[in-house]
């Protein structure tokens, strides 16, 4: 018999993107690389933060992918070698619940073993830092610089302790929400309350925070994702789908409400009672409204150029500051940290709050708009329809991501749009290009079509915000079109 023969795998080099340091398991992660960064992550986080917290403690954590408890441990036992005291989950839990102990247990910071919401062959390292969030890309940069050195270690081992990172994550969730009106309403039948947690690290997380099950699905263990990815998007939920509307033919007496969670827990979307997908750009306003008007929080309500033009009508009904930063969740972390801030929220499901730590997390999110749905009587849509009519503002939106042929095309088009700005898409005049993040063209008819490159592959991407779907696939097709003709 002969064996097929296996394509060459490019080992890629240790790099940090907005989030962490993310590869293929086997090739660019490894048992040695995650041994060899995550000490050099320690180290650069004592440098940071040691002074603030007065101790060497870092928090290791993981979700539910392909060995991550192993890799975990691998760097949980690296960073002890190096002399830190370590307090390695006894679990798989959510990236923000590793997070949360970083700051709730005065840590320097935390290393969590996660790919987020990529496909099954990756897997990835994040760098929580000790105020509770994501570290800048000062702090990961520092990290890469000290790659190639020699890593100064203790003349002794630090400790290593087993904790389980839920029962202090779940308390804090639950005080910032009516909990027993929530549980109430599930408990009479007011409404059913599903979850797509997309074998994911948010698995039995809204059954432990409720203390009462939900119907949850796919909430068992498969790192292959069934040959996905766990991603909150339609095309991966089918089956939510299909369960919701089955739901809601055999009981319409009741509210339903369905949440996604990404891989780890990070992000966020939602499918109302009609079996509806609802992405976080009609999440967030929806969050605007019941933060200010049934919370009474206020605050800055903090977007990036990519997020929908409601959300700063909707923030505007509630004389809500507005501040608007480039893709990126790091960026509304940075604004937290130093601004008084409500919500801060990104298009593809990032969403955080002021009254917790600067950090997206799911399950806050879902807490919120569940306590939404109970306290106002209506379904998710109906909110946001209303919030439409209130601001006299209706719109649909979409985003593709475009392969280009190589760099050499990528520069080209670049040059193209630095050199020769456009001045008419679809017939549609220019009147303005915001260039915070990418190009972003406002059009004559108020509808804006968004160009951003990405920096580290030959891969375009377009967003669009239009008065109607047709319009929306009209101008980014037009956009794919101009992108080919290079």
């Amino acid at each position: 018999m002969v064996l097929p023969t296996s394509l060459p795998i490019a080992v890629n080099p240790i790099k940090f993107g907005t989030d962490g340091w993310r590869g293929i398991i086997a090739a660019d992660f490894t048992f040695d690389r995650v041994a060899m960064v995550a000490p050099i992550a320690a180290q650069v986080l004592a440098n940071v933060y040691g002074e603030t917290t007065g101790n060497r403690k870092i928090i290791v954590g993981y979700d539910r992918r392909f060995l991550a408890e192993t890799f975990a441990r691998k760097a949980a036992d690296a960073i002890q070698a190096a002399g830190f005291d370590v307090l390695l989950s006894e679990s798989y839990a959510p990236t923000p619940a590793f997070s949360w102990a970083a700051k709730k247990l005065n840590a320097l910071g935390a290393i969590v073993i996660t790919a987020s919401h990529n496909p099954a062959p990756y897997l990835g390292l994040k760098v929580k830092g000790a105020f509770g969030g994501s570290v800048p890309p000062e702090v990961t940069r520092q990290i890469e610089g000290l790659l190639d050195g020699e890593l100064s270690r203790q003349e002794s081992p630090g400790s290593l302790e087993i904790f389980n990172p839920w029962p202090s994550y779940c308390e804090g969730l639950r005080a910032k929400v009516d909990i027993d009106r929530i549980k109430n309403a599930i408990a009479q039948n007011k409404i059913t309350v599903f979850a797509d947690v997309m074998h994911g690290a948010a698995a039995g997380g809204l059954t432990q925070l409720l203390g009462m099950p939900i119907r949850e699905i796919n909430g068992d263990r498969n790192p292959l994702f069934d040959g996905g990815a766990p991603e909150p998007l339609p095309r991966y939920l089918s089956q939510l789908f299909r369960v919701m509307r089955t739901h809601g033919r055999k009981d319409s007496t009741n509210l339903s409400i369905g949440f996604v969670f990404d891989g780890d827990s990070d992000r966020i979307a939602a499918v109302d009672g009609e079996g509806n997908f609802l992405s976080s750009q009609i999440l967030i306003p929806i969050l605007i409204e019941h933060l200010a008007t049934r919370r009474g929080l206020t605050g800055e309500v903090v977007k990036t150029v990519s997020a929908s033009d409601l959300i700063p009508r909707v923030a505007s009904l509630y004389n809500l500051p507005v501040f608007e930063t480039p893709v990126g969740y790091k960026y509304i972390a940075d604004r937290m940290l130093e601004s008084h801030v409500s919500i801060g929220g990104e298009e593809s499901g990032g969403i955080g709050y002021g009254t917790h730590i600067p950090e997206r997390d799911a399950l806050l999110s879902a807490l919120y708009l569940l306590e939404a749905v109970v306290q106002s009587g209506m379904d998710l849509s109906d909110i946001y329809r209303g919030l439409q009519s209130q601001t006299n503002f209706f719109s649909a939106y979409d985003r593709i991501d475009l392969p280009l042929a190589s760099m050499d095309v990528r520069s080209r088009l670049l040059e193209q749009l630095q050199n020769q700005p456009l001045t008419k898409i679809v017939g549609q005049d220019v009147v303005d290009c915001n260039k915070i993040d990418g190009y972003k063209f406002r059009l004559a008819d108020d509808s804006w079509l968004m160009i951003r490159f990405s920096g580290t592959e030959p891969v375009l991407r377009l967003y669009c915000e239009a008065g109607n779907l047709e319009a929306v696939y009209e101008r980014l097709n037009w956009a794919k079109d101009w992108a080919n003709s290079f």
